[in-house]
């Protein structure tokens, strides 16, 4: 038990390490090349101007970079291949089975890692490109649909996943439709990406999560998904050193798309396949996320049917800002949240393990 610890800090240490090392080079490009937004200004869900919004913070979108998640997915790919070395050039070096990558646990959460990432490093490229205004909507929601749909069919014809578990009942079959229910998981994490908004808010959030899922598929003895998580975590904590207040750069659709489809893939993971229930302890892991996607759906619904805004602005962090919260409250009381949520889900999650 104590080995299959090291097992995991160490690739967490790792992506770290790496992530402070690989940012200065990094940010020194992004900022060679002006990878910021030309024109500042966002519209809302409706299409209308998103006038408060821009109030607030269309001079720092042209301060700081995008594409800042490429630090997490890259440190946890740059400590995965470095394993990889390690244990190939130094034969008495793989005693310490450090290398997490593994067909049974972790091929395809960094699979989609690394395609979600890929797929929003186009749509940021697009972005700082001249005037550009990147990847629309409909086609970055059909990225994450078609992704989605291919890894619900994986889960559902090669791992032989038919049901979710439920806590503390049995499980409940769905058969096929468990491809849907991925597609429709991923669509809602992805949505809830929108929370990258406010310096240091999302990488505090997600290392929260991927934290709880580190130490979930550690309890269910999957120790090549948790190294994994833990991995990303790591990769989140760099990240986050260089995007408090002032950030150096921001997450963007390069972090927030390759992190949430890795998200709905950790769950499904720790579900069935665990003997654990990582889909039903999402929305409490994810609390915060969910607030975030429910606070744009009332806003949209209200201005639609009833005339008039329920939130200053949506999502529910830029509420806060608008009422007179300075940026900083409004982080620092969401990773307070965010751990609490992660302690509840974890002990709901180990409580429930079969």
């Amino acid at each position: 038990m104590q080995y299959d610890i090291v097992r995991i800090l160490v690739p967490a240490g790792a992506a770290f390490v790496i992530g402070m090392i690989l940012t200065p080079i990094l940010t020194h490009y992004l900022y060679k090349y002006r990878a910021w937004k030309k024109i500042p200004g966002k519209t809302a869900l409706d299409g209308t101007p998103a006038a408060e919004f821009n109030y607030l913070h269309e001079k720092h979108e042209v301060r700081a970079p995008r594409m800042g998640g490429i630090v997490v997915w890259g440190s946890v790919l740059l400590t995965i291949i470095g394993i990889a070395l390690v244990a190939e050039f130094m034969p008495s070096a793989s005693i310490l089975k450090l290398d997490f990558l593994s067909r049974s646990q972790t091929w395809i959460p960094l699979a989609a890692l690394l395609t979600g990432s890929f797929a929003g490093l186009l749509d940021d490229f697009l972005v700082v490109r001249h005037a550009g205004g990147g990847l629309s909507l409909r086609a970055r929601l059909a990225i994450v649909v078609l992704l989605s749909l291919f890894l619900g069919w994986w889960f559902y014809a090669k791992l032989g996943v038919t049901a979710v578990n439920i806590p503390f009942g049995n499980p409940f079959e769905i058969g096929w439709l468990i491809i849907p229910l991925f597609v429709a998981i991923a669509l809602a994490v992805y949505a809830s990406g929108v929370i990258d908004g406010i310096d240091g808010l999302s990488g505090g959030v997600f290392a929260s999560v991927f934290a709880s899922y580190a130490l979930i598929a550690y309890a269910q003895n999957q120790i090549d998904l948790s190294a994994f998580s833990a991995a990303i975590v790591g990769g989140l904590l760099a990240f986050l050193w260089f995007n408090i207040p002032p950030a150096r750069f921001y997450m963007s659709d390069t972090g927030t798309m390759g992190l949430t489809l890795a998200l709905a893939v950790t769950a499904f993971m720790t579900d069935n396949l665990g003997g654990g229930i990582g889909i039903s302890v999402l929305p409490v892991i994810g609390a915060l996320l969910v607030a975030t996607v429910a606070s744009d759906i009332a806003q949209v619904l209200s201005k639609r049917f009833l005339g008039r805004k329920v939130f200053r602005i949506a999502p529910l962090h830029h509420h806060f800002e608008a009422i007179g919260w300075p940026g900083y409250k409004v982080v620092m009381r969401y990773w307070v949240l965010s751990i609490i949520f992660a302690f509840a889900g974890v002990i709901i999650a180990i409580l429930s393990l079969r």
